[in-house]
């Protein structure tokens, strides 16, 4: 008689899994930005909850640096709602635009997803990795006529 398959752990992430993701975004994070030969920004990004527990204000706010070493500060917000697996991101309008729907899967040990967004004539192709130290990133690949850039965005919890 053979011994029974081991059985598969889980893989531990701060993160969970893919349905428990929106609900660790919640907090203040620290955000290092890069556009490729473009700018750079440093600052804090918060995830604050809504009158519904399921939406997210999401609002980031920084130093930004251009390539030619000008200065300013500067803000974006988002509204980030749950979604079975995943999270849809709206612009923060009245009334709200979709941005990206992002369903989110296991990829080794991190966890991830991705959408495209078409602002015509110009494409935005996102990627999100949930990472097993607790930090995420968000990718952005924007081509077109009007926009041409890669944008990464690292976060850290703060405290």
């Amino acid at each position: 008689m053979s011994d029974p398959a081991p059985a598969l752990s889980p893989i531990s992430s701060p993160w969970g899994n893919p349905g428990t993701v929106f609900d660790r975004l919640a907090g203040e994070w620290s955000l290092r930005r890069n556009i490729e030969g473009q700018a750079t920004m440093s600052g804090v990004a918060s995830f604050t909850p809504l009158q519904t527990a399921d939406m997210l204000k999401y609002r980031e706010e920084g130093r930004i640096r251009l390539a030619d070493g000008k200065e300013f500060d500067g803000h974006r917000e988002y509204v980030f709602e749950r979604a079975p697996n995943g999270f849809v991101v709206h612009f923060a309008e009245t009334p709200p635009r979709l941005f990206h729907a992002i369903a989110i899967v296991r990829d080794g040990d991190t966890l991830a997803g991705s959408a495209t967004h078409l602002c015509t004539p110009d494409t935005y192709d996102s990627s999100y990795r949930f990472l097993p130290d607790g930090s995420f990133t968000i990718r952005h690949v924007v081509r077109g006529p009007r926009k041409d850039y890669l944008s990464d965005t690292v976060f850290s919890r703060l405290g």
